[in-house]
């Protein structure tokens, strides 16, 4: 399955919503990296196993699953969340893209890959907007939490 969608961060035409510079997005975005808790609803711990230049491998402890990740990223443009298919885990990756068409415009591109299969009728097919709605869903968490912590909160 391959989905992706477009959350807006700034709408320069509502003075209601709060301006985030790209800054803040990105330092929200590292975050989500180095301490994935308030992201992840159900994430009981987790363990930075190794890290180098442009990325990091995490065990994400679900209490009864354990997943292991491989993060890389390129500063203030995009991370990619890469999960190896495993018993507990179908597997894929996330990418979360930072677009800026105009300035001040910001925009974050959520881009997922799955091995659901998306073909009418199949087994995995049922399951298919169910998933997709759950993404949506916390990626909208995730904006909360990025402007949380630009606010000088902290998530959880």
């Amino acid at each position: 399955m391959k989905f992706e969608h477009l959350i807006q961060i700034n709408d320069p035409g509502n003075p209601l919503v709060e301006s985030l510079t790209r800054e803040q997005v990105w330092a929200g975005l590292m975050h989500r990296v180095e301490n994935p808790l308030p992201f992840l609803p159900g994430l009981e711990s987790f363990t930075i196993l190794d890290r180098e230049a442009a990325g990091i491998r995490r065990e994400l402890n679900f209490g009864s699953a354990l997943i292991h990740d491989q993060v890389t990223y390129e500063e203030d443009s995009w991370v990619r969340f890469d999960i190896p298919a495993a018993e507990s885990h179908a597997g894929g990756s996330l990418t979360i893209s930072i677009e800026e068409p105009t300035a001040g415009h910001l925009f974050l591109r959520f881009a997922y890959q799955t091995t659901l299969a998306e073909v009418a009728f199949s087994e995995d097919a049922n399951y298919v907007e169910y998933v997709k709605s759950a993404y949506r869903e916390s990626d909208v968490d995730t904006v909360r939490v990025i402007r949380t912590l630009a606010a000088g909160g902290r998530g959880h």
